[in-house]
């Protein structure tokens, strides 16, 4: 069965604590943000190892799997924002459809040792945008008008990595 797309504006995390997950964009450092992101494989790698990783706990939710791959996209994606931000005045980010991904990308039928081995350069590559910015108030804009600077992109999408470990009980 099809997870139900998620459509929620999760912006406003950056204004107050996540009640799910307890993030906190307020309390997060971005300059820290590097190393936090490279701490989290491991906790992947392990709730990958499980023997029920591949499998949804019910039909409208991602299994740990499917939340995995998702996660390394996110890194990719947020590592490529990232650069934009600090290349470009004022970029524009493409639209992207996270749940068009996960079934163009196939996520339920991805090998869970492929995808614990892509993690890690996935965050290097985050974590290394995160550790080249040297002006945090430079902008980008999503395209549906939300506005990021890098310290606010970089607050928004550890928000993401932090849910989706509790997502997974990591």
């Amino acid at each position: 069965m099809a997870i139900i797309p998620d459509t929620k504006d999760w912006t406003w995390v950056l204004q107050q604590t996540c009640e799910e997950c307890g993030f906190d964009a307020d309390a997060a450092e971005p300059t820290r943000a590097g190393e936090e992101v490279r701490a989290m494989v491991p906790r992947w790698g392990e709730a990958l190892a499980r023997p029920d990783a591949a499998q949804r706990p019910d039909d409208a939710t991602w299994s740990v799997l499917e939340y995995a791959c998702h996660v390394r996209d996110v890194l990719h994606l947020f590592a490529d924002r990232l650069a934009l931000i600090r290349e470009q005045d004022g970029p524009e980010f493409a639209n992207w459809d996270q749940d068009a991904t996960a079934a163009e990308s196939r996520y339920a039928d991805q090998d869970p040792a492929v995808v614990t081995a892509e993690l890690t350069p996935a965050a290097a590559a985050f974590a290394a945008e995160i550790d080249a910015v040297r002006d945090w108030s430079r902008p980008g804009l999503r395209s549906n008008g939300s506005a990021f600077t890098a310290d606010t992109l970089t607050r928004y999408a550890l928000h993401d990595l932090v849910h989706h470990l509790h997502d997974v009980r990591a």
